[in-house]
């Protein structure tokens, strides 16, 4: 049978990479993907064949791995993070549905939640909760009402694309909801660039966070109301101390 192996790279650091992911482009004849994730992994695997696409351009680079795997190739598309954590393993199911001859294997990464986390300490020991701010593919007034509902609950929020060139306030705009249900002192992390030239971190308050210029290459981290500082790393208590 003819095969597809999704794989999450991590951040973009070869360090960071799974073993799985990496035994799946090390066997692979073809490496498909964002040409900007392609670019991370592709001078670690010179001798490989790469195809890629600009962003957007996610259907077609899909379809693109079924084209070479029903070729006989060995085909491992490839996606930053986790494939499943707003990756490409979703789309490539339903296009799989017009091609039963051929398996879909998704191997797991290390998405921004887990790797920036560790950036800034253990912000994520307790509930937690990840949420995107890009309205390409939801309508904001979802993603609202999914901030409203997080922050009531008390989860402690990771922000996925918080800002670009088109969504320059949709940071702020998120913040200006959180502040209605959690102090402006709340403890908030930002990590930018995770495992690739320039990473950085960065804790602050959510009043501080709502006038953050964020960008694509940003993931934010917003305390629940137990989050403090500890030793200058963002950490949520469990409770083990207070059993």
């Amino acid at each position: 049978m003819n095969k597809i192996i999704v794989a999450g790279i991590g951040p973009g650091s070869f360090e960071q990479m799974t073993a799985a992911a990496l035994k799946a482009l090390e066997e692979a004849d073809v490496i498909i993907g964002y040409t900007v994730y392609a670019d991370l992994v592709r001078k670690h695997f010179p001798d490989k064949v790469f195809i890629t696409t600009p962003m957007r351009k996610e259907v077609e680079r899909c379809e693109e791995a079924f084209v070479q795997a029903e070729a006989g190739k060995t085909a491992v598309l490839i996606c930053s993070g986790d494939a499943g954590v707003y990756g490409l393993a979703g789309l490539i199911f339903e296009i799989g549905e017009k091609h039963p001859g051929t398996q879909i294997v998704v191997l797991p990464g290390v998405t921004a939640a887990l790797s920036g986390a560790a950036l800034l300490g253990a912000p994520l020991i307790h509930d937690f909760c990840l949420i995107s701010l890009s309205d390409l593919l939801t309508p904001w007034e979802k993603i609202v009402a999914r901030l409203h509902a997080a922050a009531e609950a008390d989860f402690v929020i990771v922000l996925y694309n918080p800002g670009s060139r088109g969504r320059k306030d949709h940071l702020s705009k998120a913040c200006d909801i959180l502040l209605r249900y959690r102090s402006p002192e709340t403890v908030c992390g930002v990590t930018v660039s995770i495992g690739r030239e320039g990473e950085s971190s960065r804790i602050l308050s959510l009043a501080e966070l709502k006038d953050y210029q964020a960008d694509m290459f940003t993931t934010v981290f917003i305390g629940n109301s137990q989050t403090r500082e500890a030793g200058g790393k963002m950490v949520t208590p469990r409770g083990y101390l207070y059993e």
